[in-house]
């Protein structure tokens, strides 16, 4: 066992389970304020953040939106999953950096860090090299998973500062019915703030624990003929920590400390314009990262480092034709570079640069109709192609030049979807969608999805769902070979997923909701990154099936005072074929938050704790943990000025994520306790 969860941990976990199956719901029943049901139609999310967040939970589950998990207006309630959405005011109030930060908070999903990258997992799985491919990115609308890895970045290296998002959607289970390869697990759209979010000029500065400073700059403006355009930059810089490692300790040699290679440099860029039907949009985020942890052999304490630079862009419609009889339109386009640099010992133990790296660049043009002109159904037709013009990976050592690798690839892939929406009585709903891909590099997949939805009663909704998803392996994963360190599985076939799931959705009153899911999930061809026998060098391959099944609880209440409380538990159970726990798969998951206003210090104070059970690594176990995080964040001290103190780890809890194959150590420490206090003045 790497650690043990002690005594102190065992008693948040018994509060967030009770928490989860509702003994304080029952305990905070006299507290809720009484609110009214909106009107049909009443509420939009046309409203700024701060009247989405004060809106009741009953009037929020009517808000008819464009979800992510149907492409068409219909309320959060009546998608055909269990949609759960954060918004601009508990990004601010948990203090959320990062869209991990964000992302770790609902329920079934965790985050793990290898002081490099972020990465999701959900309900259960979370492979070793796997970049969170298995997730769809959408950034308003626009894919954001590169075209080598498919990656979807959420942490540091994300393409947001986190101060730009409106709102957060995520859809759990299978979306390829609606958006094709890579939404396996779920599909998370970002949605940015209108300049009238951010009228006039507003300048913020960070600082922090490990030598963290940070600074934006955002002019937003919005006319009464409906322009509406926003213009954001942003510069994070963080130190990081001196960092120990018992598998790089060498009495008499070397300490086993990595010393001052944790830093992390981010720059962004966005602009954003709309008027009537049509917006404009383009980001660009560059980051560096130390990375000191010596992985895939690089040489410990060293100065080896990554480097990452997207860019997104996109121009769309969205409008009415005729009646019943909306269009939406896209252009995009999207570049993704990286860049790794470290030093490596070769042969004769002489020391070598090496250079790692790819170019990722796509584009593509999508568009669907909405016909709402026959009764009782809402249909949604539509289809996208996309180019993969670049794939392109390198790698080569320096001190003399050596080439290693050198791989261009391109690509193509196009999908036509149908989606019918159909009311069969006043309180049953069927959602139905079936999807086709082709691609050129695995050939063609057919994508359905059926759900059932019955309003048993007006406080309690059933949903039965089942879908299936897929994955196309990525241009990393087949075709990346460097001799002694990864070699090429271009014989890789897509991933597969079907899956059943079972939701309770139960409105305690206006003001309260509790949800239960209950899940099966069955993977073939899971793709997977292993040590192979003999010759100890990287390869992926499709591992034969993985099943996985499990339960959710989560409760959500609000206060008349203006307290949220948000609470989930998930218990669940993954196997992919062995008689032990897979790698990083948790059994318990159990998350804790809440947000109060403190009228006597003009703040609003917020807390939150998330507990993970141990997990296998590749040869042991990490213990059980839990992290608490508290925020203390105001508008009120000053004129036009919010003020933000934020304490990551409270509590200082020494807790680790497995690591991989690609590492040396069997699991990687997290994040120490830090402070960061933040300061957005308005002019």
């Amino acid at each position: 066992m790497i650690a043990s969860i002690s005594p102190a941990l065992a008693a948040p976990w018994r509060f967030a389970f009770l928490l989860a199956v509702g003994t304080l719901p029952a305990w905070a029943a006299g507290m809720a304020a009484p609110v009214s049901a909106p009107e049909p139609g009443q509420a939009t999310l046309d409203s700024s953040s701060e009247e989405l967040a004060s809106l009741p939970l009953e009037q929020l589950m009517a808000l008819q939106v464009v979800t992510s998990a149907s492409r068409f207006q219909q309320s959060i309630a009546e998608a055909p999953s269990a949609v759960v959405v954060l918004t601009a005011q508990d990004i601010r109030d948990f203090g959320w950096r990062t869209l991990a930060d964000a992302l770790a908070s609902l329920p079934g999903l965790y985050v793990t860090n290898d002081r490099n990258y972020s990465y999701l997992g959900a309900r259960g799985f979370l492979r070793p090299g796997d970049y969170d491919s298995r997730f769809l990115l959408l950034v308003d609308g626009v894919r954001n998973n590169d075209s080598v890895y498919d990656q979807a970045s959420i942490g540091s290296e994300g393409l947001l500062d986190m101060d730009l998002v409106e709102r957060i959607e995520y859809v759990p289970g299978p979306g390829s019915a609606v958006y094709g390869s890579n939404a396996l697990f779920g599909v998370i759209n970002v949605i940015t703030k209108a300049g009238s979010a951010m009228a006039g000029a507003q300048a913020a500065a960070t600082a922090g624990s490990y030598g963290e400073r940070g600074a934006r700059f955002s002019y937003g403006w919005h006319s009464q003929d409906g322009t509406d355009w926003l213009l954001a930059a942003s510069s994070q810089r963080r130190d990081g920590q001196d960092l120990y490692y018992a598998e790089y300790e060498q009495p008499g040699v070397h300490d086993g400390v990595a010393r001052g290679l944790d830093d992390d440099r981010v720059k962004r860029v966005f602009a954003k314009a709309a008027r009537g039907g049509w917006s404009l949009s383009a980001a660009y985020a560059d980051r560096v990262k130390g990375v000191p942890t010596g992985s895939f052999g690089a040489q410990f304490n060293a100065p080896n480092y990554t480097r990452d630079a997207q860019a997104i862009a996109k121009a769309a419609y969205a409008g009415q034709l005729y009646d019943g009889v909306e269009l939406a339109a896209m252009a995009y386009w999207g570049r993704a570079d990286y860049l790794g640099v470290g030093s490596y010992p070769d042969a004769a133990d002489i020391m070598r640069i090496n250079v790692d790296g790819d170019h990722a660049m796509w584009y593509g043009l999508s568009a669907h109709l909405t016909l709402t002109r026959f009764q009782d159904h809402k249909i949604v037709a539509g289809g996208e192609v996309q180019r993969n013009a670049r794939r392109d990976q390198f790698n080569f050592n320096l001190g003399p030049y050596e080439q290693l690798l050198e791989d261009r690839r391109k690509g193509d892939r196009s999908g036509v979807f149908l989606e019918d929406e159909w009311r069969l009585s006043p309180g049953l709903l069927l959602n139905a969608g079936l999807r086709y891909d082709s691609d050129s590099n695995v050939g063609g997949q057919f994508s359905p999805r059926v759900a059932l939805m019955a309003q048993v009663d007006p406080a309690d909704t059933v949903k039965l769902i089942y879908g299936t998803a897929y994955r196309v392996p990525n241009a990393y994963e087949q075709y990346y070979a460097v001799a002694g360190v990864q070699q090429a599985s271009p014989g890789l076939s897509a991933e597969k997923i079907s899956t059943r799931e079972l939701i309770f959705e139960r409105r305690l009153d206006a003001s309260s909701m509790a949800r239960l899911s209950l899940f099966r999930y069955r993977m073939r061809g899971l793709i997977t990154q292993e040590l192979e026998a003999g010759s100890g060098v990287l390869v992926f391959a499709n591992v034969d099936h993985a099943t996985a099944m499990g339960a959710e609880a989560a409760y959500e209440r609000q206060f008349e005072r203006g307290l949220r409380l948000r609470a989930s538990l998930a218990v669940q159970h993954s196997d992919d074929g062995g008689k032990v726990q897979p790698v990083n798969s948790p059994r318990r998951l159990a998350k804790f938050n809440a947000a109060v206003p403190v009228p006597a210090l003009r703040a609003r104070v917020a807390a939150e704790l998330q507990c993970v059970s141990a997990r296998r690594t590749e040869h042991a176990y990490t213990g059980g943990h839990c992290v608490s995080n508290l925020t203390a964040s105001s508008t009120r001290l000053l004129p036009r000025t919010e003020v933000s103190l934020a304490l990551y780890n409270a509590f200082d809890a020494r807790y680790a994520d497995p690591a991989g194959p690609a590492f040396v150590q069997e699991a990687l420490e997290r994040q120490s306790r830090t402070l960061a206090v933040k300061l957005v003045f308005g002019f």
